[in-house]
């Protein structure tokens, strides 16, 4: 199985999938909804793409406008066709991939991200990695979650959930933080 990456500078161009169910590609239509709402902000934007799979979804930030991508996977074949769809692209130097799980990944690092995508396994969502992940987005981030559609989406503190819509199995949930204040 192949997927598409939707627009922007690699628009058109097919990324491998590991075989068998190993992920769960996030589908076009729900990715063209997910970055058709975020538009500009893209534009130098930082992402972590957390249980990214194929890397689809962080691949798709970085076709529109993001200058770097976190990629978090601990799957080891998830992690080569990954690595692969990010060599056929080029994009080595703008992403980076971390071979661990995102609860090991959250206890090494104190990284902040402009945008995060977590897209979790259904069958063993990881609420409390999940929430934890939530913490590292930057002030007036936008933190997006995949969540299975017959669960309750969490509640983050700091962060507004500002909407929230079901695709067949899947519910896609988007929360911002809250902007720092400036001062004069």
């Amino acid at each position: 199985m192949n997927i598409r990456v939707i627009a922007g500078k690699f628009g058109g161009r097919t990324l491998a999938c590991p075989p068998g169910n190993r992920t769960h590609p996030m589908g076009e239509r729900i990715r063209n909804a997910i970055f058709n709402s975020l538009g500009s902000s893209l534009e130098g934007a930082h992402v972590l793409d957390a249980f990214a799979g194929t890397g689809s979804v962080g691949i798709e930030a970085l076709s529109r406008g993001a200058v770097s991508a976190t990629f978090i996977e601990s799957d080891r074949v998830a992690q080569r066709v990954l690595s692969e769809n990010l060599d056929s692209l080029r994009v080595r130097n703008t992403a980076q991939v971390i071979a661990t799980t995102v609860s090991n990944w959250l206890d090494t690092t104190s990284s902040t991200y402009d945008i995060i995508f977590a897209d979790p396994p259904y069958h063993d969502t990881q609420a409390a990695a999940v929430a934890r992940l939530a913490t590292r987005l930057a002030p007036g981030g936008v933190f997006i979650l995949s969540w299975p559609a017959q669960q309750d989406t969490p509640i983050f503190d700091g962060l507004e959930r500002i909407s929230e819509k079901v695709y067949a199995d899947a519910k896609i949930a988007v929360y911002q933080a809250e902007p720092t204040e400036k001062r004069g």
